[in-house]
């Protein structure tokens, strides 16, 4: 099933990508500040039509970062079983220190957690990228045991918060 919500955070706010963003984020995932992080090679058009705009839905779900009414990234979550998955998002370079990662993990958490029921979500950013293993950090992120040039971090939802929003059977 398709969300298709908007996300409101303190500083965020995560709106699904569209058809017409796909020119924006073709310019984003073409740019090596951008990417470095996400693969490290810039992305074609046409993969970023195919991939980052909706279309592997409802496995992948896929959105924009604005900071007021400006993109400033791309976050997305994608479903690895019936009540968890994980989070992706990078940010341009003029977005990054300002506090909007860790609160669009926030966001993204409370829907994950508390509209869809989910009991764990990680992240693996590059072991060699502090900034985003401390904005993961911050966001509420524990790094666990695991090997690669990827870190594996988890947060998981306290089981009597989920019963209390009637989340579990």
């Amino acid at each position: 099933m398709a969300d298709g919500v908007v996300l409101d955070g303190v500083l965020p706010r995560l709106v699904p990508t569209a058809g017409g963003d796909v020119d924006l984020l073709a310019q984003w995932f073409a740019s090596p500040d951008f990417v470095e992080h996400w693969g490290g090679v810039p992305i074609s058009r046409a993969e970023v039509a195919e991939k980052y705009v909706g279309r592997r839905r409802p496995r992948v779900e896929s959105f924009l970062v604005l900071a007021g009414s400006t993109p400033v990234g791309y976050a997305q979550y994608w479903r690895a079983g019936v009540a968890e998955g994980g989070i992706d998002m990078v940010l341009g370079p003029e977005a990054r220190e300002r506090g909007l990662g860790p609160d669009a993990a926030r966001v993204l958490l409370a829907h994950l957690g508390g509209d869809l029921g989910w009991r764990r979500v990680t992240v693996d950013p590059a072991r060699g990228n502090l900034r985003a293993v401390r904005a993961w950090e911050k966001a509420g992120f524990r790094q666990v045991p695991s090997e690669g040039e990827n870190l594996l971090m988890e947060y998981r939802f306290p089981e009597g918060r989920l019963r209390c929003l009637g989340r579990l059977g």
